[in-house]
């Protein structure tokens, strides 16, 4: 006897063992087949295809690059013939004297990109050798440059401008106007003290050295300030307006965490089945907390910022509606699933309602209620991130401001980094908090 009549003979004496097998795996193909044409519709209807081919992993590359290194501007104007170097692009950090290794050479100018490639950029020719081979051999005109050495992959040859990139940390571009040469370096340069202080240069571990040393760089200050107003004062990487901003966002995170609580848990009271016998009165407060937290806090962030203005207080106002609707469903579920029995020995002993409510129920939900604000201002320090980029300030807005010029990507870098650390610390200190606190609130229950 085969396999098949086997099962048809299991099949007609024990109908309800085979066919729920048969009907589950029905069900499995139906979703994988489900999940496959959902997939393919999200494919098409979000252009994934169009978005691939638009990709620039060039663009990619550079911001990659600028996130983890610095690069040297080396600039030839065509009109002037005058040569300047600065950092960044930034004629604040121009270099008052040429660096070592950039050198006048018989009437042009000899600098040395690193990698073994060399440069010798002149008003009438740039010339890049890789050790001895000549690469790149280009003419700039009145009209426009022109490449008289052969053409390579990592080369884009127009009539207006003629850029390449030999190597990751080598770049040039020649137009009629101006020849520039980037020359990248790994780190993040001036990140302690910027180009305009008396410490630019002196690394941090000698820095710290000199906070220790008797003798005074400057008379007027001890070194110890001098240091920590050269760090904080950081032109370049604005230490202290990133501190500060900083500080605004878990302010922001932390008022709007703790208003939403203390307004959501005598609102959550009236939306609990086994508190509240009006049933009207439950349903409003109900739909009141998905009409709160319905509308995204960025929705309410606009809306709050259109009514009171740019700042904190928007963004302090929109966490405060939404977290107000989340707890309020949270602490009156909570409220909703406190144990009954408890509540009838407090009762029993001649307590009034409000008795009840507070030593029946408000122990058994306290641990929940410490639980879910302390996660909430973890996770507001992020949310309170993005609703400042909106406007609301803090953080969020430096962020924004650095990523829209899109060229110093490592202080977008330094920013997220930062952010990244804030939230990790608030992670571990809500969490030891809420340890300590439910702890703490089970022993004394007992």
């Amino acid at each position: 006897m085969t396999i098949t009549a086997h099962m048809k003979d299991l099949a007609a004496i024990y109908p309800d063992a085979v066919e729920p097998n048969r009907r589950k795996q029905v069900a499995w193909l139906g979703g994988l087949f489900f999940l496959i044409g959902y997939l393919a519709y999200i494919w098409v209807a979000f252009d994934v295809s169009g978005a691939l081919a638009r990709a620039s992993m060039d663009r990619a590359t550079l911001l990659a690059l600028d996130s983890y290194a610095y690069k040297h501007h080396v600039e030839l104007s065509m009109k002037s013939g005058e040569i300047s170097v600065n950092l960044e692009g930034n004629r604040r950090t121009a270099f008052e004297v040429l660096p070592d290794w950039v050198v006048p050479v018989d009437g042009e100018t000899r600098v040395d990109m690193g990698r073994g490639f060399t440069a010798y950029v002149s008003q009438t020719s740039l010339r890049v050798y890789d050790r001895e081979d000549l690469i790149v051999d280009i003419e700039p005109t009145a009209s426009g440059p022109v490449l008289h050495s052969e053409p390579h992959d990592w080369m884009r040859v127009a009539p207006n401008k003629i850029e390449g990139r030999p190597d990751t940390y080598v770049r040039f571009i020649a137009t009629k106007s101006k020849i520039t040469l980037q020359v990248y370096s790994t780190g993040w340069e001036n990140f302690w003290f910027d180009s305009s202080s008396d410490l630019n240069g002196t690394s941090i571990w000698r820095a710290i050295g000199l906070v220790f040393s008797g003798d005074r760089i400057d008379p007027s200050q001890s070194n110890l300030d001098l240091v920590a107003s050269e760090i904080w004062g950081n032109k370049e990487w604005q230490h202290g307006q990133v501190m500060h901003a900083m500080l605004i966002t878990i302010l922001m995170a932390f008022c709007g965490t703790i208003l939403a609580a203390i307004t959501a848990l005598p609102l959550s009271f009236m939306a609990a089945n086994n508190v509240n016998p009006i049933r009207f009165l439950r349903g409003s407060m109900k739909r009141t907390f998905d009409f709160l937290r319905g509308v995204d806090a960025l929705i309410w962030s606009l809306i709050f910022i259109r009514a009171f203005g740019l700042g904190p207080l928007s963004g302090i106002l929109a966490l405060w509606f939404t977290d107000t609707g989340t707890f309020g469903k949270l602490f009156s579920e909570a409220i909703e699933n406190a144990d009954k029995k408890q509540m009838d020995g407090v009762n029993s002993a001649g307590a009034g309602s409000i008795q009840t409510t507070w030593f029946g129920v408000v122990p058994q939900i306290l641990p929940v209620l410490i639980s879910q604000t302390l996660y909430f201002l973890e996770s507001n320090t992020r949310s309170a991130t993005v609703i400042g980029m909106l406007g609301a300030g803090g953080i969020g807005l430096k962020l924004a401001d650095a990523m829209r010029t899109g060229q110093d990507w490592e202080n977008t870098m330094y920013i997220i980094f930062l952010i990244i650390a804030v939230v990790i610390i608030m992670d571990n200190l809500s969490s030891w908090l809420r340890i300590r606190l439910i702890n703490g609130t089970e022993k004394s229950a007992l």
